[in-house]
């Protein structure tokens, strides 16, 4: 007995068969079809024969001679490919799982990041800055005097100045540029004492040849210090009070001082009434 090779037409296995067994039906070990083996080539034969697939069929053409027909050749699935599909698809869900936690973590905390900025302190505003100075705003009358409908401005012993804030206290309108402490640069007008109540609603002018007048008194800030000065005659003032809304008192103002600087300020305010605090009652 005598052995010969040859291959598997589907998946090209090598494959032993013996002489006496040609022809017969095979089980290839590699893709599992069946494969008829070829006859036993001739001894010195140097090429391997190629088995033939049990399904394919001989078919007779009218005038041709018989020629083979093969049948389509089963698709194959070895199986390292089934496993390394299975692993990726393990391995994409796997990514598909971490990212959906990643995204509903995100939206947990996104509500408290929001909540952080939003009561986040505002930025500060900036300062307002003051319109040049006007010669022709200063006039020690009140026969065209103008008030613009705009915050007050106007200029201080030769500086410009704009309203930053307003207040009503001890019977005093300050206004003032800057928001908080001592007064360095503004206007205060003493109405001794009175009650904003007193003065809601009303108007109040004062001519320049007034003999007297509620005291005025200009405050800037100069390299000594703050620096004032009083007056209570020679200037013109005109006031025109609002009623008082919500805790202020809203009005215009129309003011020029006698000093050689021509001091003047116009437009509107909303001064913050200050009320004093009532005292504790005494224990006898």
């Amino acid at each position: 007995m005598s052995e010969f090779k040859f291959a598997c037409p589907v998946c090209g296995q090598h494959m032993m068969c013996d002489a006496s067994h040609g022809g017969s039906v095979m089980e290839c070990p590699t893709c599992f079809q069946k494969i008829t083996a070829p006859q036993a080539p001739a001894p010195d034969a140097k090429f391997i024969l190629t088995g033939t697939k049990v399904s394919e069929k001989k078919i007779s053409v009218r005038g041709f001679e018989s020629v083979t027909s093969p049948a389509k050749p089963q698709e194959n699935f070895p199986v390292a490919i089934l496993i390394g599909t299975i692993i990726l698809a393990l391995s994409v869900a796997a990514v598909l799982y971490f990212l959906r936690g990643r995204h509903f973590q995100s939206a947990a905390v996104m509500p408290a990041k929001i909540a952080v900025a939003t009561n986040a302190a505002p930025p500060p505003k900036p300062a307002p800055v003051a319109p040049p100075a006007n010669d022709t705003n200063w006039l020690l009358t009140l026969d065209s005097a103008m008030i613009p409908d705009a915050p007050v401005a106007g200029r201080i012993h030769g500086q410009d100045f704009i309203i930053e804030r307003a207040t009503y206290q001890n019977g005093s309108l300050i206004l003032r540029q800057g928001t908080r402490g001592a007064v360095e640069f503004g206007v205060l007008i003493n109405f001794s004492g009175a009650p904003p109540d007193a003065l809601a609603g009303k108007s109040i002018n004062v001519s320049a040849d007034a003999d007297k007048a509620a005291p005025v008194s200009l405050r800037w800030k100069a390299s000594g210090g703050i620096q004032k000065e009083n007056y209570d005659v020679g200037y013109a003032l005109r006031l025109e009070f609002d009623a008082i809304s919500k805790g202020k008192l809203p009005g215009k103002i129309y003011l020029c001082t006698p000093d050689a600087e021509k001091s003047y300020l116009l437009g509107k305010f909303t001064a913050a009434i200050v009320r004093p605090k009532p005292k504790p009652p005494t224990t006898k």
